[in-house]
């Protein structure tokens, strides 16, 4: 018979966040273990739940949510998202200019189907968040990797951004606050990232759905400001992370800069909206509730908050291993140490995390699943609470010091 096989689109696409890691996971526990799962951002197994509004909205909306909305997302929904932005200085954001999805990896997703032909380039961070690459790659795109500074806080190295645009390079992501490595960008490297688009012609993709997971004195500074009215710039967001609702898939992406000469890519994008009928009703009534309501999460990014305390024992206790350095996070919810090649010899680091996994029980991601050209990286999710950090980070230390 003959062999039903994938579709040769996926033949470049990776996302080991969830990939054989987690499948050696899964098997794991059918064995009967426990394993601790530190390889994505998902706040609800770790205690934190979200603000009771916010529940009490959505289950107040049930009745009138069981026929599908707009595709754009419902009215009140996209009228929250439109104000959060002008009270933040982008005065001209509409109602207009606001689509609502299933979480921002939808979003990606239907943002370059309608904008990437074959063959286009699209700038993306290295390391990344590795949806972005996937989506390129599956859009008939191609990923080029800009570097960022390991050395300069993971800052992106404006030189290498600029040495990699081609004739066919149209777009470049900015991940700010930054997935996985927790960097916060200055205003004065937002402006140098969007000052290389504007000079080169390139629609600015801007994910900020950590924009809220700030610690200290990090300011977060969104692209749009800085691109103004010469810059398409299209910035994704949402609730799941800092109202704690990964599992509503309520986001959003909001376009702004001269729209006037992108009606066509605008066209194809709702075209695609359409065709996914809208995105979860229940779920959009959570926006309006959450953006204009109490912002819980400013308890838990100040010291003495859960995500504060954690982020920083992490970072410590990381750095504090022989041959591990961690650049200090400024915001979202992970630590991106380094193995020292010198210390430990690295060629595979998808196998070191698995032998981790096997032999600790912890669960974490290898730094090329995201895009970073070394096996000497791993990201640490820094949701567990500080007692059980402390034990996993234990854990850890205790493994690597058998691979000295």
């Amino acid at each position: 018979m003959r062999q039903i096989r994938q579709s040769r689109k996926l033949h470049d696409v990776r996302y080991d966040v969830r990939g054989p890691i987690l499948v050696e996971a899964q098997r794991l526990e059918a064995e009967g273990h426990r394993i601790l799962k530190l390889n994505i951002g998902n706040p609800a197994p770790f205690g934190f739940e979200a603000p009771e509004a916010i529940l009490a909205d959505v289950s107040h909306h049930l009745a009138d949510s069981q026929g599908y909305s707009d595709s754009r997302g419902i009215f009140s929904a996209r009228t929250a998202v439109a104000q959060y932005y002008q009270q933040r200085g982008l005065r001209e954001t509409a109602v207009d200019d606001v689509f609502i999805g299933n979480g921002v990896s939808e979003l990606i997703s239907m943002v370059l189907q309608a904008f990437v032909d074959d063959g286009n380039e699209i700038l993306v961070p290295a390391p990344d968040y590795p949806l972005w690459t996937g989506a390129v790659t599956l859009s008939g795109g191609t990923p080029v990797h800009y570097l960022c500074d390991e050395s300069n806080d993971w800052a992106p190295d404006l030189a290498d951004v600029e040495a990699k645009i081609t004739e066919n390079t149209h777009a470049i992501v900015i991940i700010n606050p930054n997935n996985p490595t927790g960097a916060v960008y200055s205003k004065q490297v937002v402006e140098g990232l969007v000052d290389i688009a504007r000079r080169h012609d390139l629609v600015v993709f801007a994910d900020e759905i950590y924009e809220k997971i700030l610690f200290d004195d990090a300011v977060h500074h969104h692209a749009a400001a800085s691109a103004g009215s010469d810059v398409l710039c299209l910035t994704f967001s949402g609730l799941s992370k800092a109202y704690r609702v990964c599992g509503y898939r309520a986001g959003w992406v909001m376009i702004s800069g001269p729209q006037e000469i992108a009606t066509d890519f605008l066209e194809g994008l709702t075209l695609i909206a359409n065709m996914r009928m809208c995105a979860n009703v229940p779920a959009q009534h959570a926006i309006q509730t959450a953006l204009g309501g109490y912002q819980s999460i400013e308890e838990l990014i100040v010291p003495g908050g859960r995500f504060y305390e954690q982020s920083k024992l992490a970072d410590r206790l990381l750095n504090e291993i022989p041959g591990v350095s961690s650049v200090a996070p400024r915001g979202a919810l992970y630590c991106f140490p380094r193995l020292d090649p010198e210390v430990y010899a690295v060629d595979d680091d998808e196998a070191l995390v698995i032998d981790l996994l096997r032999a600790k029980k912890i669960l974490v991601t290898h730094g090329t699943g995201f895009n970073w050209p070394e096996p000497d990286h791993f990201r640490l999710v820094t949701l567990p609470d500080v007692d059980l950090l402390e034990e996993a980070i234990g854990r850890i230390a205790d493994f690597l010091a058998t691979r000295r």
